[in-house]
Order: C-alpha cells, then sequence, then structure tokens
C-alpha cells in the first residue's frame, strides 16, 4: 500500500527523519513504535502531506505521492489522525461526522438557493450514514452531543469514525491511546480490527502502549533517531536487543542483564 524510501526530514541541522526506508503492506494493521523523539510523527506527517520531505519519495499503490497536499491525499484514500483530536467542539457529533465528505452540494452558493431539495436530500444521506457509524462505533447514544463534551476516548472514536465518512484506504492513526481509560481503548481496538477485517482498511499505528500494539499490529515498527531500527512480530520487536537499548539505554539495560544474573528482581 505504502513505500517510503530514504526519506529525510531536517529542521535547520535537526535530522527530525534520517533515512526512513519502510513499507506497509495492503490489508495489515502495522505498527510504529519507538521512544520519544524517535522521529514516528515526523514520518506521519511527511507520509500524510502535513510536511514536505527534505529528499526520499513516497508512493502509495505505485503511485508517487510526495509532498502531496492532504486534501489531494484525502482524495485517494489515505487519513490520518492526530494525538490530540481535531474536532469542531460547537458541534454535534453527528455533524462532525457530516462535515467530512467533500463537494457537497450545500457548499454551493447556487445550490443553497436553487437547489434546495438537492441540498436537503444529501444532507438526509449524510446523517444516516452519520448514525450508521455511530452505531458502528458504539456511540450512536452521543448523536446529539457537542463535540467538546466528550471525553477523551470519545473523541478519538470520533476521529475514526471521520475516516468512516469516506472511501479512505489507507488510516494512520498517530496515539490512538493517549489520554485513553482502557475500556475505551478496547472498543477503539475493536472497531480498528473490524474495520480491517469487514472493511479492508489498512493502518499504521503509533502507539506507546505495547499491549494494544500487540493485540492489533503485525507486524511492529521500531523506529530511533530518525531511522528504522528493526521489523518484525511483536515478538521478535520485544527481544531485540537494539529495540531494547533504545528504550532502555544501554547503561539500565546492563543492570537489569546484572540483577537478573544475581539472582535480583529488577
Amino acid at each position: 500500500m505504502i513505500v517510503v524510501q530514504d526519506i529525510h526530514k531536517h529542521f535547520g541541522g535537526f535530522r527530525a527523519v534520517d533515512g526512513a526506508t519502510l513499507e506497509i503492506k495492503q490489508g495489515s494493521i502495522t505498527g510504529l513504535i519507538g521512544p520519544n523523539g524517535a522521529g514516528k510523527t515526523t514520518l506521519f506527517n511527511v507520509i500524510a502531506g502535513v510536511l514536505k520531505p527534505t529528499s526520499g519519495r513516497v508512493t502509495m499503490l505505485g503511485e508517487d505521492i510526495t509532498g502531496l497536499p492532504p486534501h489531494e491525499l484525502f482524495h485517494k484514500g489515505l487519513l490520518r489522525t492526530f494525538q490530540i483530536a481535531h474536532e469542531f467542539s460547537s458541534m454535534t457529533v453527528r455533524e462532525n461526522l457530516m462535515m467530512v465528505p467533500g463537494e457537497q452540494a450545500g457548499e454551493v452558493l447556487f445550490n443553497t438557493w436553487f437547489r434546495q431539495g438537492a441540498v436537503r436530500r444529501q444532507e438526509a444521506e449524510l446523517a444516516a450514514k452519520a448514525d450508521e457509524v455511530l452505531k458502528f462505533l458504539t456511540i450512536d447514544h452521543l448523536a446529539d452531543e457537542r463535540a467538546g463534551n466528550l471525553s477523551g476516548g470519545q473523541k478519538k472514536l470520533l476521529e475514526l469514525g471521520r475516516t468512516m465518512m469516506v472511501d479512505a484506504k489507507m488510516v494512520f492513526l498517530d496515539e490512538v491511546g493517549a489520554g485513553v481509560n482502557r475500556t475505551l481503548l478496547n472498543t477503539i481496538g475493536d472497531a480498528i480490527i473490524r474495520l480491517n477485517k469487514e472493511r479492508g482498511y489498512t493502518f499504521c499505528v503509533i502507539e506507546h502502549d505495547m499491549d494494544f500494539i500487540a493485540r492489533l499490529c503485525d507486524p511492529v515498527i521500531c523506529m530511533a533517531e530518525g531511522h528504522v531500527l528493526a521489523e518484525g512480530s511483536i515478538d521478535d520487536i520485544k527481544n531485540n536487543e537494539q529495540v531494547i537499548e533504545a528504550y532502555l539505554g544501554t547503561g539500565l539495560k546492563n543492570k537489569i542483564k546484572a540483577e537478573h544474573s544475581q539472582g535480583a528482581t529488577p
């Protein structure tokens, strides 16, 4: 689905992404992990068109999409969510979803005056689709609630619901579990799995919760210092010496090994 080839993104002398190369297979739920500052979100932003790379290439289904702006990628079916939800807080949950599809009849002034019937029909169809999405996500009881009143986890579900309002092919989820309680995180995980298996969505997930990653993702890619450090199953990643060192640092890793060898509990 996505091929990232030797992507660099520099901010002055700082190399946030420094030669990242990876593939996201169609139909997969790929995990992207790494310590803070590894370059994960910056790489997401480059792929999703929020940032232009300093160098390198990104393709989607064989098409070069390097540097395309987010609205063009949106129409190609590539969407992303954010670590901090971007809802329209004063609008209802249903209205937030209805806003998503582009090129709506009501966006044209002529139609609001002379094609009011067509505008009303389309709005009714969008409202029905939004209600279907909310039911799928088990938050249909919040349809008429202002989005700004939702909890952090409910806002993450709303972000996921936005991807369902259009023909999404590739969805990037940035720390979907941040600030979310375990019950809602399980609900989000259920929804991601269903979208993957029932609707063919391909996902790439940045997340620090390893239990969540282990439940959803195969393969898992680990980044460190702006490049890909390792890739494999969650068990491969957990047992990879380079990954352990990237997370813990050499000193702490050696301390833990020494304590284990002496029979101590670290």
